[in-house]
């Protein structure tokens, strides 16, 4: 089974012939997505939910769950469990009553698979029975008891599938294993990758999207350890986790009803980097990893390589290799400013170093951290309430139009205050807080940290860090509205404010040469620019103040970023005309990366002008898309340009880079032609997507942002 050669690149050939067929009926075929959604939920009745609790019904729809969702065993499978029921790709706990699903799930986390992987889901049962013990009595006592019910599921979903492999001698592996894991300690590479995909089907089975996060840190001592003992081989540890990445493709059913693409489900990696020692705990499993991508094409575990100044030249080299084939699987952090971002925010170096994302690219701490996000569109404030909407507003210098804007930004943020503390129910004395109750998580919840010690969610201050951050979006837009009206108007004089304010509600029209001239005359974000780029890093520093003041104010922090996620999606109806040149209504920037088709200097100019910015000043996170031409990085010199690409935006103090090299004629011809590109993978935002499965708007965006591609 040959998987198609990419930017004119053959893929090579290391895994077995059966395990290339796995993973061609997977993501080719989507064998296993079709088979997935022929089982949408399991169905409760009405009179088994009368007069239980919430979180009793929480309970009974997990455990029916567990007792009854499909089985299912692929042939010739390493690894079993599977998330057999199609409700959990919509983000819903699979199970429905009177045809209503009951509970939403949960996302944007990385769980703690470690816990489970060196200790056992035993030592988790033993923590939340003595819980109950303590809470027994106590408001605290349903969840306890939750805890318990919902390991009680996790064991009988365990138990039914090692009924089914017990007479299956060609599975003996897999049953030998999971008579050890997830219950106890794993004691073997296999067993160890058994443990954490077995917790991770059975968390994606009751509906959630988890992130795996460092899976090499955990992985790699077993490895070494195996490789030392003669237990197993290279190629034998590459087809096992070649099998964990073809089975994580089995909610890929070639389509998707919300738009934005097929298999988006936030199940995020993150490799390489020091662990808390300074030690880098780059291994063979980082390179078997990159093996299996490269190899297959796999995209459904979006991967980030946590880079440093100190990231060997062998690495970088390898990651070159396998990004060039396009896809936006790779990403990379520049951990040296990330680190230093996390402990200037309050972290301990001893928490920070842990750092993985959210299942997007959004930094938190794993297993310890509630995370979510409040992304806006920072130009729509500046049209429509220090503007208004161009409606009579004048202002007499540039520097008194942005110190209203910054005023209008940060009242509109306290909105997103205002909502966190509508979230809480008091505030004890000792500056504690009290969340009101909410829709049940216990799944998700054993497997964060302090949730069960607390006695309370992961949803209701159960976790370790609770974080609602701020995301500035449309960033680039903003920066080039200010930047064109004040060499315009304040500068250059050519046009009265409020004749250009007219012109913009216009709409332009009539004033053609005046939009070409701002359109081409000025070289905006994205360019090197250093008057235009001084705008941006003072409104993301103003911005950022801001987050600052509502910290401390309710039971979360806010630590900020930029993103969009595609936003720039259903922001564009309600855009108006714009300073630099744009019409009204037209889909602009992503996250923090250049609006489209004003980039003029290629990518080395758009990581110079995004590292301007003191980065660290938002601790969750800054993205920056970068749309490469494939004959940017083909031939002998297209892994030494990549390899440098990365080296200068560590040395320039970027955040997170998510590159992605497309031909966009192949896009083209994949809108004409979907049945021939079913496994062709474009980064969207946080996640990748198969193009054709994203709806014509988010394709028509995609195929926008890379008509702009560049050279480096």
């Amino acid at each position: 089974m040959i998987f198609p050669s990419v930017n004119g690149i053959e893929r090579p050939i290391r895994l077995s012939e059966s395990t290339r067929r796995f993973a061609y009926e997977s993501i080719q075929e989507h064998r296993w997505g079709k088979d997935t959604k022929k089982n949408p939920a399991v169905v409760l009745e009405p009179e088994q939910l009368e007069g239980l609790s919430q979180i009793e019904k929480y309970d009974l729809a997990i455990q029916t769950i567990a007792e009854t969702a499909p089985i299912r065993i692929c042939e010739g499978e390493k690894l079993s469990g599977a998330a057999t029921l199609g409700l959990g790709i919509d983000h819903l706990v699979p199970a429905i009553c009177g045809g209503q699903a009951l509970f939403g799930s949960i996302s944007h986390l990385t769980i703690d698979f470690e816990t489970t992987v060196k200790q056992g889901t035993d030592s988790i049962r033993k923590r939340a029975e003595l819980a109950l013990e303590n809470f027994r009595g106590t408001e605290k006592e349903p969840f306890a008891k939750s805890c318990l019910r919902c390991l009680d599921a996790l064991d009988a979903y365990h138990r039914r599938y090692l009924e089914v492999l017990r007479d299956k001698p060609e599975y003996a592996d897999n049953y030998k294993n999971l008579l050890q894991v997830p219950q106890k300690p794993a004691r073997t590479f296999y067993e160890a990758v058994q443990s954490i995909w077995f917790l991770f089907s059975f968390v994606r089975l009751c509906g959630n999207w988890p992130g795996i996060g460092r899976i090499d840190a955990l992985l790699g001592p077993y490895l070494e350890k195996d490789l030392r003992d003669g237990v197993l081989t290279m190629d034998e540890a590459r087809e096992i986790l070649a099998h964990f990445f073809i089975k994580g493709c089995e909610w890929v059913c070639g389509e998707f009803s919300w738009g934005s693409g097929d298999a988006q489900h936030y199940q995020n990696l993150v490799l390489a980097g020091v662990d808390a020692s300074g030690k880098d705990v780059t291994n063979p499993v980082t390179y078997l990893i990159l093996d299996v991508i490269e190899e297959t094409g796999i995209s459904d575990f979006p991967t980030t390589v946590r880079l440093s100044k100190k990231t060997p030249d062998a690495l970088l080299n390898r990651i070159a290799e396998v990004m060039r084939l396009g896809g936006g699987i790779l990403a990379v952090y520049n951990e040296d400013l990330i680190l230093e971002s996390l402990t200037s925010y309050g972290y301990s170096k001893e928490e920070a170093v842990l750092f993985a994302n959210d299942g997007c690219w959004e930094v938190q701490i794993p297993g310890k951290t509630n995370f979510g996000y409040s992304a806006f569109d920072s130009l729509q404030v500046l049209q429509t309430i220090t503007l208004k909407s161009y409606d009579s507003v004048s202002f007499a210098s540039f520097e008194e139009l942005y110190a209203h804007y910054i005023q209008d930004l940060t009242v509109y943020m306290s909105q997103i205050l205002d909502a966190l503390l509508g979230k809480m129910e008091r505030q004890n004395p000792d500056g504690t807080w009290v969340w009101k109750p909410t829709t049940p998580c216990t799944v998700v919840s054993l497997f964060e940290h302090s949730c069960i010690e607390k006695g309370v969610s992961y949803r209701e201050g159960g976790a370790d860090y609770n974080v609602e951050s701020p995301h500035i979006g449309g960033l680039a837009d903003t920066v080039n509205f200010l930047y064109a009206l004040k060499k315009l108007v304040f500068d250059e004089k050519r046009i009265g404010f409020e004749d250009f304010m007219k012109v913009l509600k216009n709409n332009w029209e009539g004033e053609e040469s005046l939009r070409r001239y701002v359109s081409t005359k000025y070289d905006y974000y994205g360019n090197d620019s250093d008057e235009v780029d001084a705008i941006c890093a003072r409104l993301l520093h103003d911005f950022s103040v801001a987050c600052a003041t509502m910290d401390g104010k309710s039971g979360y922090s806010l630590p900020g970023g930029v993103s969009t996620f595609g936003r720039q999606l259903e922001w564009s109806p309600r855009r108006l005309a714009c300073a630099h040149g744009r019409r009204a209504n037209e889909v602009l920037a992503a996250n923090a990366s250049p609006t489209p088709g004003t980039e003029k200097n290629g990518a080395t100019a758009i990581i110079k002008s995004y590292c301007k910015c003191n980065l660290k000043e938002v601790p969750t996170g800054a993205a920056l898309d970068l749309k490469l031409l494939p004959s940017a990085v083909s031939g002998e010199k297209g892994i030494p340009v990549l390899v440098s690409l990365m080296r200068g935006f560590v040395e320039s103090g970027g955040f997170f880079m998510q590159p992605d090299i497309v031909d966009v004629d192949v896009l083209y011809d994949a809108q004409k032609n979907p049945e021939q590109y079913q496994g062709l993978s474009v980064r969207v935002s946080g996640w990748n997507a198969r193009f054709v499965t994203l709806n014509r708007q988010w394709q028509d965006m995609v195929i926008g942002q890379n008509e702009h591609g560049c050279g480096a």
